[in-house]
């Protein structure tokens, strides 16, 4: 029997038959059939009701379909859907302005790419023309896309199948006071002593040979691990004392979702390069770049710049970032990703903690949390391992999506990272959604 257009059992047919997915073992692999989104929420084709709690892969920091967004982009495809980025257009134009407004003073220059792993390829590129050196040093917790550079410079264990050992790259630890590789017991001590595990792996790989250091500010996929107090100007303090570009990776940690316009902002640090994605579209529309400082600006001046994308600069991309950029200025989202922080997810979740033996930590800051479960909080052990899941995790996670909560998931971590309007009450809506899920961890963990 041939089964009609447009169902969603045909949807999830066509799917299995047809898409080749990322991140997935194809033959086992089970998605979830997504119908419609409004908000804060999303439908299945059973037509149930999820919470976003992911903002899908944290990236629709302004909720789904908002209706300026959406029209701003009907608007720009009849007008201009594409042009070749040699040429100027007014989407591009003003989508470029708005972002160097955003960037700490000195960085007034937008090269745009179709995403974050995109972004940060260019920005290793010019870090290494600049400086005409070949290393980059980052960390192991760390994610900074699925590209060849990109994934070579990421910590995390999805890295291990594509490294060849020959990208350049060099891996040092960053600070995270929770699991310190340092014995440390306090910010101070922490950040202290992760700058001098830094500068000692700087002085063991050379520094002459060192063209960046890239730093997700506060980052992301690998665990919600904001830096302790001086660590991000003690990095910058090493790179000015050795001629290294300092690349700050904002593309989850950016445009609102910490509270703030980028993450940096929280950090009183001025890079060299900024990378962004996600946020600045929302995701309505696939768009990243790279933030250039004036110095690096110069050393392309009146030298070519050796490289180029197809679709850099897309006026449909362009238009989408130029609209989310002013919804959120004129609804204060970024204001509002600050109080649901402060006011509601933070103290919410360490309520929780409080009461839920299997969470080990709770931190965040914005609209940007991560509850860490374990086994057991005195040894910390995770309820899955680093690198995998488990059936206590599993558990867990159907719990929550039983209950009509969507999460983000990586490892033994549920990020709770909701669109950064969303309201009190419904983020009130999702802790309790957790806290009945998180009675299924405690099962596997010694109160």
């Amino acid at each position: 029997m041939t089964v009609p257009a447009g169902s969603t059992s045909r949807t999830y047919e066509l799917d299995r038959k047809h898409v080749f997915h990322s991140w997935a073992a194809q033959a086992t692999f089970d998605p979830m059939v997504v119908t419609r989104a409004e908000g804060v929420s999303l439908w299945d084709d059973q037509d149930r009701r999820y919470l976003d709690f992911s903002s899908q892969l944290v990236f629709t920091n302004i909720g789904h379909q908002h209706p300026r967004v959406v029209k701003a982009i009907q608007d720009q495809a009849a007008r201009l859907c594409t042009v070749a980025p040699q040429h100027a257009n007014e989407a591009r134009s003003e989508a470029a302005r708005l972002i160097a407004d955003i960037a700490p003073a000195g960085l007034d220059r937008v090269f745009f790419t179709g995403g974050g792993a995109e972004a940060i390829e260019h920005a290793v590129r010019m870090a290494r023309l600049h400086t005409d050196r070949i290393k980059v040093l980052s960390a192991y917790r760390s994610y900074h896309g699925g590209t060849n550079t990109a994934v070579n410079l990421t910590g995390d264990p999805r890295r291990w199948p594509n490294d060849y050992g020959s990208a350049g790259t060099v891996k040092y630890f960053g600070p995270f006071l929770y699991r310190s590789e340092f014995d440390a017991t306090t910010e101070a001590e922490e950040s202290e002593r992760a700058l001098r595990h830094l500068r000692r792996t700087v002085e063991g790989e050379g520094p002459a040979t060192i063209a960046a250091i890239v730093i997700e500010t506060i980052p992301g996929t690998a665990g919600i691990m904001p830096p302790p107090p001086g660590y991000l100007a003690g990095v910058r303090e090493i790179c000015d004392e050795h001629g290294i570009v300092l690349v700050l990776d904002e593309v989850m940690a950016g445009f609102g979702r910490t509270g703030a316009w980028l993450a940096l902002d929280h950090y009183g640090v001025t890079p060299d390069l900024v990378t962004f994605a996600k946020g600045v579209t929302s995701g309505y529309v696939p768009l990243g770049g790279v933030i250039v400082s004036d110095a690096i600006y110069e050393t392309f001046a009146q030298r070519v710049y050796p490289g180029g994308l197809t679709y850099s600069g897309h006026p449909l991309a362009c238009a989408t970032a130029v609209e989310t950029i002013n919804t959120m200025r004129d609804e204060r989202i970024v204001e509002q990703a600050a109080a649901l922080g402060e006011d509601v997810l933070g103290p919410g979740l360490r309520e929780l903690a409080d009461r839920h033996p299997c969470v080990g930590d709770v931190r965040g800051i914005g609209a940007f949390w991560a509850v860490e479960l374990v086994q057991d909080r005195a040894s910390k052990k995770p309820l899955a391992p680093y690198g995998g899941t488990s059936p206590a995790m599993n558990e867990v996670v159907a719990a929550c999506k039983k209950g009509g909560l969507l999460p983000f998931v990586n490892y033994n971590r549920l990020h709770v990272v909701p669109p950064c309007n969303t309201t009190a009450d419904e983020a009130r809506e999702g802790l309790a959604i957790l806290d009945a899920a998180l009675s299924v961890g405690d099962a596997h963990a010694e109160s």
